[in-house]
């Protein structure tokens, strides 16, 4: 117990369609290595009698990424984007985030890179950040 470090986590992807290899992330941006948003599991709408129902429906899960401008796994999303602008279509990747601190994996099934962004020229070159768009994102004890 006590320990929350994010310095050990560990993100492995695979774009079958490009790396069919895994392919380890590294150089995570100065204050976030990735985020995620919370995730809406329940559809409600509330009846004008005052009577509340709801439903599951399925959400993509989003999960943002964040690299420094130097880290080499840059080339991994500079090809993964160019890749798909060249073939018109979008490879679906799957991934692995491992966090030792807390025992937990999280299993990425079926996502897509929905945004990509390029450093930014500051007084130095800002963080890249990458939104991934998961169907699915479960975690597991290690």
């Amino acid at each position: 117990m006590g320990d929350i470090s994010a310095a050990n986590a560990v993100i492995m992807l695979t774009i079958p369609v490009l790396n069919p290899v895994p392919f380890q992330i590294q150089g995570f941006g100065p204050d976030d290595v990735f985020s995620l948003d919370d995730i809406e599991l329940v559809e409600t709408s509330m009846g004008v009698d005052g009577t509340l129902s709801g439903g599951f429906v399925w959400k993509e899960q989003p999960m943002g990424l964040t690299l420094q401008a130097d880290s080499p796994s840059n080339n991994y999303f500079d090809n993964w984007m160019q890749s798909q602008m060249a073939a018109l279509r979008s490879y679906p990747a799957n991934g692995i985030i491992s966090l030792p601190s807390i025992g937990k994996k999280l299993i990425g099934t079926k996502g897509f890179l929905g945004t990509y962004k390029l450093p930014d020229g500051k007084r130095t070159l800002t963080p890249r950040r990458y939104r991934i768009k998961w169907q699915q994102l479960t975690a597991f004890p290690i």
